[in-house]
């Protein structure tokens, strides 16, 4: 298989945050990491916060009183921001720790102001493999909803994305959610010369009814290039819709790992959402590998 699919070099580099899912990226990067002989690198992102509206404050201060406001303003927003940076860097310092002490994985730390998509496409270049949390540590976990900030960095960056779940342990079995197209298709290529992913217990599921040869034709290419490839894959067509097949069948089937497509680059990509990627992110409580 050819290495032209997979970017062999760079480092594993792992969004950390303070939210649930923070102590399982960073497993999950760690695994990844070894898995790879890649080095990692663990980075926490400094959004600038909104300023506090300014009113027109003319008619209630003198000016030596708006001078003092304005004054005061700017020494708590200075304040604020070297607290986030403190908070910041002690929060990357524990997870450091953490991976050495309890895995014996080093890791370098960086820490960045700016959006999380922004500065992982900025880093993007030297990155083998990224690793994020399914949402972040404001997100409204009530709603059910994905983090914003997952859906915009899957459809910026390039490199493979790993979707951490809120808790780690090492994945020993995967599922490929594959239905014949180009990117799925691809997605196998990519398991097939990628290491991360050799020796573990391998599932191939495509969606669609049994009787189907076309579809029987492309899941036996699948079949055909893991098995080369050195897997034993256990390969199912499977009837029903894509996002309720594939989340029964990874509890059905003990699996700890799935790997699938991810969105589209396209400005009409981005408009509809990729409506099976999202679902199956939030319905699925694995950690999922998406590639392109």
């Amino acid at each position: 298989m050819s290495q032209a699919l997979i970017h062999a070099e760079g480092r594993v580099l792992a969004a950390i945050d303070a939210s649930v899912y923070g102590r399982s990226v960073a497993g999950l990067a760690a695994w990844a990491a070894s898995r790879l002989s890649a080095p990692l690198e663990l980075l926490h992102t400094l959004e600038r916060g909104q300023q506090p509206p300014m009113a027109d404050l003319s008619g209630n201060l003198s000016l030596g009183g708006q001078e003092l406001l304005l004054a005061q303003l700017a020494d708590l927003d200075e304040q604020r921001s070297k607290l986030a940076q403190e908070h910041g860097r002690l929060l990357l310092e524990q997870v450091r720790s953490h991976l050495s002490d309890a895995s014996g994985v080093a890791a370098k730390v960086l820490q960045r102001h700016g959006g999380l998509a922004d500065s992982l496409l900025e880093l993007e270049q030297g990155v083998r493999l990224f690793v994020v949390g399914k949402r972040g540590e404001h997100a409204n976990f009530e709603t059910g909803r994905l983090g914003g900030q997952l859906e915009y960095v899957l459809r910026a960056v390039h490199r493979p994305v790993l979707v951490a779940s809120r808790a780690f342990k090492p994945p020993q079995r995967f599922l490929i959610a594959f239905d014949g197209g180009a990117t799925t298709r691809r997605c196998v290529e990519i398991v097939c010369a990628s290491p991360l992913l050799k020796g573990l217990a391998c599932e191939l599921l495509m969606v669609g009814e049994e009787g189907n040869a076309a579809l029987r034709e492309h899941l036996d290419w699948a079949e055909a290039q893991l098995e080369a490839a050195g897997f034993a894959p256990r390969a199912s067509l499977v009837p029903g819709h894509p996002e309720a097949v594939i989340a029964r069948e990874v509890g059905a089937r003990g699996i700890d790992l799935l790997v699938m497509g991810a969105y589209g680059h396209s400005r009409i990509r981005t408009m509809i959402l990729g409506s099976t990627t999202t679902q199956v992110l939030r319905s699925c409580p694995i950690p999922v590998l998406l590639l392109r």
